[in-house]
């Protein structure tokens, strides 16, 4: 892990810290690598019930570091051959499909900027919750760029492909209050309030039933695509194998006598 992706593991919570406060937390070619090699690990870890994403110094993300397009620098767009470029892009975009599709729940905390490749990723995550002053943006048409990380495929079923559109085609800046009524983020508060608030409800998600949620998240995944007859498929197995786990039947004791479960994630 290097100085400029942060790891901390505390309460089954795993936190990934972008840490280039200096330039609002943008995307370097080292960031990208860490997030790559983080996701998977943390995915098929059974000690991490609940993956945060968040960014250091009061920016969620800026997104790609736009300076080392400029100066074409090893790595970044345009220093190396179409295809190459393509590739090695696609190979970085995988980490929002991991948070995405993992089989346990991710959080983003915004405390500030979210743009780009940024925004991307927080809403690549199940759930966010933003500073209501953080500035959201997709930013792209901004630098004459198309997008990248996921974010036409989420922002389509977060706000509709009307909004999504224009939220793209202009760029414009969403606060994060405004965010939450629109359904882009689940959840702001002030931000001297967001450590406080993200730190309860990661602690929340945490407790829940590790397992349950990951073929929770399948279910609902497949719901965006998949046929009715498909998704009826997939929560007929799931929910037997589910009725097969020590949490569900934890629960089901604790139902019966009345008590909270305590869930173990297995």
């Amino acid at each position: 892990m290097s100085s400029e992706l942060l790891e901390t593991f505390h309460d089954g919570i795993a936190t990934l810290t972008i840490n280039r406060p200096q330039s609002r937390n943008s995307m370097t070619t080292e960031v990208m690598k860490g997030l790559s090699e983080t996701m998977p690990r943390l995915a098929n870890d059974p000690s991490v019930r609940l993956v945060v994403l968040t960014g250091a110094g009061g920016a969620f993300c800026a997104g790609g570091d736009v300076k080392g397009f400029v100066n074409k620098e090893p790595g970044s767009a345009n220093s190396l051959p179409f295809e190459q470029n393509v590739n090695l892009l696609r190979a970085s975009m995988e980490v929002s499909r991991w948070l995405h599709e993992m089989p346990k729940p991710t959080l983003a905390v915004i405390s500030g900027p979210a743009a780009g490749a940024g925004l991307s990723l927080a809403l690549a995550c199940d759930m966010r919750i933003a500073a209501d002053d953080a500035k959201l943006t997709t930013a792209f048409s901004k630098i004459g760029l198309s997008g990248d990380f996921g974010g036409s495929y989420f922002l389509n079923y977060l706000v509709g492909a009307a909004k999504a559109r224009e939220m793209y085609f202009t760029g414009e800046v969403v606060l994060g209050a405004q965010a939450a009524r629109i359904g882009l983020v689940n959840r702001s508060v002030p931000n001297d309030q967001l450590a406080q608030a993200a730190h309860a409800w990661a602690l929340e998600l945490a407790a829940l039933p590790t397992l349950a949620i990951g073929y929770m998240k399948r279910n609902l995944n497949a719901g965006l695509r998949g046929s009715l007859s498909e998704v009826l498929d997939l929560e007929a197995l799931h929910m037997i194998r589910t009725f097969e786990t020590e949490d569900h039947k934890e629960a089901a004791i604790a139902f019966v006598e009345k008590k909270s479960p305590h869930f173990q994630g297995h």
